[in-house]
């Protein structure tokens, strides 16, 4: 069979790659399912290497190496803080590939088309044979690409589906681009984090929508090429009009959804190329992010239509207001509460890992755990700027696995501990998300750490944080301030503490 290594290698990567997304579910399984990705990952490349369209070795060995310098570069470099805007941006350039595979199909439709029309022949006619006619010349026929061999050999009904996935393809990928850039720049503190949109909001969004529409039904009338180009204009807007018009509050959401956008541009890229991996692998990603997107905002208490159409994570009016101050603590009063106490639950949040003070977290957690007490980690689905952030933070400072528990498997415990323990954590233990319907983040599912009998805010000063939203928790009698820099806070409180 021609080629029948690659669609043998091509399968084997698959499964790969179905192992790896099914043993990131776990922690245990987690490292093992990265090994997983990467083998499918290196046999995928090799297979299409020496499969169908190989050629020009030189220059894929030395873009590959590009590549790969690159990777290993900002793997290096990016701090575990950054990695929400690294995925948001590396999104961005699958995004940008299909948009550029797009068009390389368009122009390659156009440029066999005319090879057919300079010889008298027409592009997808059908012989009576029912098959392709395709009647050029050997020597040019050979001489086309394995792309425009592979056009050559369509008819006329592939052609115009060829068209479809390359548009789509396009418009995908346009809006990822962008999309992603803003998530980037809102993620990096580079661009305002509250939600914006121009006068007319989703008036504009809807009509963006409608002209692509209108366009993509031009370029299947063969009004040429320009209607792309339109197309891929106004898919630009839509994605930085989406992603600009939505809070920082629920960007965790986004960058799962663009997770999902990519997926989706990476099916339609393997669908213009004849690459079955692509279109698994585009599918795997494309569907697993959607789910996931869907289950954050139930978790968030978002609707998932208002995801996928931006312009949420605003309030809906006044906002109530907050009565009392905030109390402040030292290490002393904080390690005196642990040594009275038996039942712990610590609460990590971004600025955690802002301090990268999740190994004394994990210090405390020891030292407590030896003197007896019981001590848990409680964990929202939406801690951290990127969903299992927290989870990887813990796994890192080797936090037993069986301690780390889901919001909805602890929520309920909070009356009965002692002393609950909140680091660098905002919206996620916010009590307006119940009593505010006003708030930004009415709704929303949150630990209900105010209700244990005392409890510790690690947190650098009074501000309201990434989301800009005011916290009453930092205001009830049972809740003292232990302010600076998580880290060395934890330092303190580690001294105090044998």
């Amino acid at each position: 069979m021609e080629f029948g290594f690659t669609i043998a290698a091509y399968a084997v990567a698959a499964v790969l790659f179905i192992l790896s997304l099914g043993g990131l579910s776990g922690q245990e399984s987690a490292k093992r399912a990265v090994w997983y990705g990467i083998a499918g990952m290196a046999i995928a490349v090799v297979a299409t290497l020496i499969g169908p369209g190989q050629g020009l070795f030189i220059v894929s060995l030395v873009l590959i190496a590009l590549g790969a310098a690159v990777g290993y570069q900002l793997a290096m470099r990016v701090q575990m803080t950054q990695m929400p805007e690294l995925v948001a941006i590396m999104h961005s350039l699958v995004g940008l590939a299909a948009v550029f595979v797009g068009f390389n199909a368009d122009i390659m439709i156009n440029n066999v088309a005319d090879i057919y029309d300079a010889n008298g022949l027409v592009l997808g006619a059908v012989g009576e044979d029912g098959y392709t006619a395709i009647g050029l010349p050997k020597e040019i026929h050979d001489g086309l690409s394995s792309f425009g061999q592979l056009i050559a050999k369509k008819s006329g009904v592939e052609i115009g589906i060829l068209r479809v996935e390359l548009m789509l393809g396009i418009w995908i990928g346009a809006v990822t681009f962008t999309g992603s850039v803003i998530a980037y720049g809102k993620l990096a503190g580079k661009v305002d984090t509250s939600a914006k949109k121009l006068p007319g909001g989703h008036l504009l969004n809807a009509a963006a929508a409608g002209l692509s529409l209108l366009l993509a039904v031009l370029y299947m009338s063969d009004a040429g090429s320009w209607t792309l180009v339109l197309l891929t204009l106004l898919a630009l807007f839509i994605g930085y009009h989406l992603i600009m018009g939505i809070g920082g509050a629920d960007m965790p959401v986004v960058v799962s959804m663009l997770n999902s956008y990519s997926g989706w541009a990476a099916a339609a890229i393997g669908f213009s190329l004849g690459n079955d991996l692509l279109i698994v692998v585009g599918a795997l990603v494309g569907s697993s992010g959607a789910i996931l997107s869907y289950i954050m905002c139930k978790a968030m208490n978002r609707s998932f239509i208002s995801v996928i159409l931006g312009g949420f994570g605003g309030a809906a009016g006044e906002q109530m207001a907050v009565d009392g101050e905030q109390v402040a603590i030292d290490a002393d009063g904080v390690a005196n509460a642990l040594d009275e106490a038996d039942s712990i639950i610590i609460i990590p949040g971004y600025g955690m890992a802002v301090a990268q003070a999740q190994q004394n977290v994990a210090e405390l957690t020891r030292r407590l755990r030896a003197q007896g007490k019981s001590v848990r980690f409680a964990i929202h689905p939406v801690a951290g700027r990127l969903p299992g952030h927290m989870n990887v933070l813990l796994a890192e400072a080797k936090v037993p696995y069986d301690i780390v528990l889901e919001m909805d498997e602890i929520n309920d415990d909070f009356p009965d501990t002692d002393v609950a323990i909140v680091i660098g954590s905002n919206d996620i233990v916010n009590p307006a998300a119940q009593d505010d319907p006003n708030s930004p983040i009415a709704g929303m599912p949150v630990l209900e750490c105010w209700k244990a009998k005392q409890v510790f805010v690690s947190k650098r000063g009074q501000g309201t944080g990434y989301s800009g939203i005011e916290n009453p928790l930092f205001f009830k009698e049972n809740t003292r301030m232990f302010y600076g820099d998580a880290k060395k806070s934890l330092e303190d409180l580690l001294a105090r503490i044998s």
